[in-house]
C-alpha cells in the first residue's frame, strides 16, 4: 500500500515538473554549439557566446553560433522606427545618416560585422546591420537606464559593486535573446558584453582589469551642443574600445576625450578602485565623482556645466540606497528593483570588479524581479 501511495505521489511531481521543464528548455532560444574557437553554452542557465581571435574570426564565429537567430529580430530597428515615426521618409533618411556614421567605426569592428554578415549569408542587408548598431546614436528616446556603484568602504563584499538596469522598448521582438559575449579579440584586453545578437558595440560590459561601463542615455544639457554629431565614433563602438583598451577609470577618461562624441550620454564606469560617471555632449566630458560611497546615474546630467533638469525618481529610488549602507549585492539588487521601469527593464545586473565576477537576471521584464544568476567571468576571460 504505501509503496502504491509512493508510486501516486512521484506521478503527481513528474506530472508537474516535466511540463516546467519542458518549459524551462524552451526559454532557452540559443542552440549550444562550438565553431572554430568560439563557443555558445549556457553556464548557470545564462547564455554564454565566447569568441576569440581576429575581427574576421569573432564575425565568422558570432556569425555561425547566432545566425539563426538574426532572421527573428532582423526586423527590430524597422520596426522601432515605425513605432516611434510614421514619415513616410524617416527611414530613408535614417538609412542615410547610418551610412555616413559608419566610416567612423572602428576598421576591426567594420571587419567584424562584414565578417558575420558574410556568415549568416546578410551581405546584401549591411545597411541594416549598419543602422542596428548605429540607430542609438541618431535615434534617441529608446534607453531609459539607472546605475548605482557603492565603493569598496561602503560594501559588504569589501570591493566596489556596480549596479545597473537597461531599460529600453524591446517591441516584443527581442526580449528573449539577451546574451552575455565574451570577446578575447588577438592583441586587445578580454572583455564581456551584455547584449543581443547583431550588437557589436557595447551598453554594459566588463574587462579582464575589472574595469566595468553602462551608458545612460540624455536628452537635454546647458551646452547647448547638439544632439547629433555626424562626425562623432558611434557611442556603443567607442565603449567597446574602451573595454578592449583600458583598465582604469583614469585610461577610460583619456581615450574618452580623445574620441569625437555623437550625442548627449551618461557612461559610469568602475575599476577595482575608482568610480565616476562621465556626463558627454559632442562639446563636452565633466567628470562627476560619487558622495558618501555612492555614485549614482539615470538619465540626467548633474554637472554645473551641463545640468539642466535633475529631478529624476529613479534617481530618488537609488539616492535612499544611502541609509541601508554596507551594502550586498542583493542589497544593490533590491535597489535596482525600486528603479525598475516593468516592462522596460529587459536587463538587471551588479558587476563585481575586483573578482571579476558578473550577476545578471534576463528574465521576463522587469527583470529586476528575479534572483541574480552568478557569472564567473575570469576563467572565461582566459590566461
Amino acid at each position: 500500500m504505501k509503496a502504491g501511495v509512493r508510486t501516486i505521489r512521484c506521478l503527481l511531481v513528474l506530472a508537474v515538473l516535466v511540463p516546467a521543464l519542458a518549459a524551462a528548455a524552451d526559454r532557452r532560444p540559443f542552440a549550444e554549439g562550438k565553431f572554430e574557437k568560439g563557443e555558445l553554452r549556457y553556464i548557470n542557465d545564462l547564455p554564454v557566446l565566447i569568441v576569440a581571435g581576429s575581427p574576421e574570426e569573432m564575425g565568422r564565429q558570432k556569425g555561425a553560433l547566432t545566425g539563426e537567430i538574426i532572421p527573428k529580430i532582423v526586423e527590430y530597428p524597422k520596426r522601432l522606427l515605425q513605432y516611434a515615426e510614421t514619415s513616410p521618409d524617416r527611414e530613408k533618411k535614417l538609412h542615410a545618416m547610418a551610412e555616413a556614421l559608419a566610416p567612423q567605426i572602428p576598421a576591426d569592428h567594420r571587419a567584424e560585422i562584414r565578417a558575420f554578415a558574410k556568415q549568416t549569408n546578410m551581405e546584401g542587408r549591411w545597411d541594416l546591420g549598419v543602422l542596428s548598431n548605429v540607430m542609438v546614436d541618431i535615434y534617441r528616446g529608446g534607453f531609459a537606464c539607472s546605475s548605482i556603484i557603492v565603493d569598496a568602504e561602503h560594501s559588504t563584499t569589501k570591493g566596489p559593486l556596480f549596479g545597473r538596469n537597461l531599460d529600453f522598448y524591446t517591441l516584443g521582438l527581442i526580449d528573449d535573446y539577451n546574451l552575455v559575449t565574451v570577446h578575447r579579440p588577438t592583441g586587445k584586453r578580454a572583455f564581456a558584453t551584455i547584449g543581443f545578437p547583431g550588437l557589436f558595440g557595447c551598453v554594459s560590459g566588463m574587462n579582464d582589469a575589472g574595469l566595468a561601463v553602462a551608458v545612460h542615455e540624455v536628452w537635454m544639457s546647458r551646452d547647448k551642443a547638439s544632439m547629433y554629431n555626424p562626425k562623432g565614433v558611434p557611442y556603443t563602438f567607442c565603449f567597446r574600445r574602451i573595454l578592449e583598451e583600458c583598465a582604469t577609470v583614469a585610461e577610460a577618461e583619456k581615450l574618452l576625450r580623445s574620441t569625437e562624441r555623437t550625442t548627449l550620454l551618461n557612461l559610469a564606469v568602475c575599476d577595482p578602485k575608482d568610480a565616476a560617471v562621465f556626463e558627454m555632449t559632442p562639446k563636452t566630458v565633466a567628470v562627476r565623482r560619487g558622495e558618501d560611497g555612492l555614485t549614482l546615474c539615470t538619465n540626467h546630467f548633474r554637472t554645473g556645466d551641463l545640468a539642466t533638469i535633475t529631478w529624476c525618481p529613479r534617481y530618488g529610488a537609488l539616492a535612499r540606497s544611502s541609509g541601508h549602507l554596507p551594502m550586498s549585492v542583493a542589497d544593490v539588487a533590491e535597489r535596482l528593483h525600486q528603479a525598475n521601469m516593468r516592462k522596460l527593464t529587459v536587463q538587471s545586473m551588479v558587476f563585481e570588479p575586483a573578482p571579476l565576477i558578473l550577476h545578471l537576471s534576463i528574465g521576463p521584464a522587469p527583470a529586476s524581479a528575479h534572483p541574480l544568476k552568478k557569472l564567473e567571468l575570469q576563467p572565461l576571460f582566459g590566461p
